[in-house]
């Protein structure tokens, strides 16, 4: 069965680094456009980076320059590497697949979702 499953959230201090990954199982990992959202408490989810089969990368504005997407097809996982993290970005991040990639930035046609990693910057 499908499956995608965060890892490497924790607490870091402002102007820290982190780096999320997200292993996927049960569907054709290279056939996806692979993203990175995050929900804090009581605002919306908001899509932070995606990073297509052609390697392609795309950004929110609050994240660019601060934050990579990359991709190991040979593992089917995606990372997030964040740096100079700031307090607003604290959110619990969630990996998610798109089969036709077409829904970026938004997030209602997403086919898989994983259950999120929170991380805590303060």
């Amino acid at each position: 069965h499908v499956q995608l499953v965060e890892s490497g959230g924790g607490l870091v201090q402002p102007g820290g680094s982190l780096r999320l990954s997200c292993a996927a199982s049960g569907f054709t990992f290279s056939n996806y456009r692979m993203a990175w959202f995050r929900q804090a408490p009581g605002k919306s989810r908001e899509g932070v980076a995606a990073i297509d089969s052609r390697y392609s990368t795309s950004y929110a504005d609050s994240v660019k320059g601060r934050f990579t997407a990359s991709q190991d097809k040979a593992k089917s996982t995606v990372y997030l590497q964040m740096n100079s993290l700031k307090s607003e970005d604290t959110a619990k991040y969630y990996c998610a697949a798109d089969r036709f990639a077409c829904a970026w930035p938004g997030s209602a046609g997403f086919d898989f979702w994983g259950q999120g990693t929170q991380v805590t910057v303060s």
